[in-house]
């Protein structure tokens, strides 16, 4: 799978349920799209990482990914207690210096 070493430390991190370190992953002032939300900075995006994570327990399974130009693309099986697991999302991924700029989810 062509997926930057960034994004792949997303996934890693989050398969581990480790907060610390995917929020690492993450500048400062990066934002997360997800269900019609916006999260800014990393201390919002961990808070909304960790409550999606506790209620749902879900596990993400990327299938396929594409990069370029600062920009990865990431389909994943989502699992976990909610309606409709498991899901295949799109991961948006917006990159700058090494870390995740952005990040987008849609269905």
């Amino acid at each position: 799978m062509d997926m930057p070493g960034i994004v792949k430390a997303f996934f890693d991190a989050d398969s581990r349920n480790d907060a610390d370190a995917l929020s690492d992953t993450f500048a400062a002032d990066a934002v997360v799209q997800d269900e019609g939300a916006r999260h800014q900075g990393t201390a919002a995006i961990r808070s909304w990482w960790s409550a999606a994570k506790a209620a749902s327990q879900f596990v993400a399974e990327p299938l396929e990914a594409t990069s370029g130009d600062g920009k990865a693309l990431v389909r994943a099986r989502v699992s976990g207690q909610f309606p409709g697991s498991p899901l295949i999302l799109s991961y948006a991924f917006t990159l700058r210096d090494g870390e995740i700029a952005a990040l987008e989810i849609t269905a």
